[in-house]
């Protein structure tokens, strides 16, 4: 009950708000920066965010679940550079694939499971189990922190690929995007995500498998690692694994989060990530022509995540059963 005069925020429509900023944004960028609206800048935009709204994607449905995973960016970099060494030392492809994709999986699994069935928090799995991955492939399975696509490979030839000249990876996220909407909006498994989020002792008496679900979300958001990698390496004719230690993963977080995704668990869906990620990449592309230095884009966007999570704790507030599970 509102007994002391606040608004009623709970009604906020935060999706609509951060498109209403993303839409004046665009405008005053369109009106204010020389080639803010040229075509090729446009696409530059959008193939910028492809590859953060693939893996905000993955990291939606762990937040959806009342969960979140750190984890993310270390396994969609070092994944690639493992597959990318396996290929350079002669190992047949799809050899080298089915490695890799093993590992992905079980570094999944084991996220989920420690989190479902040990109980440990979320955050301290996915940092540990982050940290490790890194650590391990670093030293022991590749030799230097970039690995080059091998010439001719399909991941080189990937890259090239356009349509109406737009890159491959805009058309990979809006098909995944389109996927995790029918997943999320037209299935048991992605209704009981919901249902799991928003109340998980309920969800659990009346006959919702919690726990391996959490288990499948977390694989969901290593696999969806796994193929931003991919984009990632055909795109560039490489992956740079100094990548972990960058500002990406924080990235992947405000994407969610501004977009509306609650970290309170039940609440958002796909249309959040699509919002959030025009926020972000009108933001990052006008900050650039701008020439505003790095530095200052990362205290921006630090701002924005911070007011966004204070934001989100006045609309999505938490509950007891958010508390148990573990502070996000």
């Amino acid at each position: 009950m509102n007994t002391i005069g606040w608004p009623n925020f709970r009604s906020v429509n935060q999706e609509g708000i951060v498109f209403a900023i993303a839409v004046v944004l665009f405008v005053a960028a369109a009106i204010g920066l020389p080639g803010f609206i040229d075509a090729n800048n446009l696409v530059a935009i959008v193939r910028s965010v492809s590859v953060l709204g693939i893996l905000a994607l993955g990291m939606a449905v762990v937040i959806i679940g009342r969960g979140i995973d750190l984890s993310a960016v270390a396994i969609m970099a070092m994944s690639v550079a493992w597959y990318l060494q396996l290929l350079n030392s002669g190992t047949p492809d799809g050899l080298a694939f089915a490695y890799v994709l093993a590992g992905v999986l079980a570094i999944g699994l084991l996220n989920g499971f420690l989190v479902a069935y040990a109980d440990v928090p979320a955050i301290f799995v996915t940092l540990a189990t982050g940290s490790f991955v890194f650590g391990y492939v670093r030293s022991q399975l590749i030799t230097q922190d970039a690995v080059p696509v091998p010439q001719g490979h399909w991941v080189e030839l990937l890259g090239g690929l356009r349509f109406l000249d737009i890159p491959i990876e805009v058309f990979v996220f809006a098909g995944l995007a389109f996927l995790f909407f029918l997943f999320l909006r037209y299935t048991k498994w992605g209704r009981y995500i919901y249902f799991a989020g928003d109340n998980p002792v309920a969800a659990r008496n009346i006959g919702i498998p919690v726990r391996p679900m959490l288990v499948l979300r977390y694989v969901l958001s290593a696999f969806v690692a796994l193929i931003a990698g991919l984009l990632t390496a055909a795109s560039l004719h490489s992956i740079n694994t100094r990548v972990v230690n960058s500002t990406l993963l924080y990235d992947i977080v405000l994407v969610a989060v501004i977009g509306g995704i609650g970290l309170s668990g039940g609440r958002g869906g796909v249309r959040n990530v699509l919002v959030g990620a025009a926020l972000i990449g009108i933001l990052l592309n006008a900050m650039t022509i701008v020439d505003i230095p790095l530095l200052y884009q990362n205290l921006i966007k630090a701002a924005i995540l911070l007011g966004a999570i204070i934001v989100d704790g006045i609309i999505n507030p938490r509950d007891e059963q958010t508390a148990q599970q573990g502070d996000i």
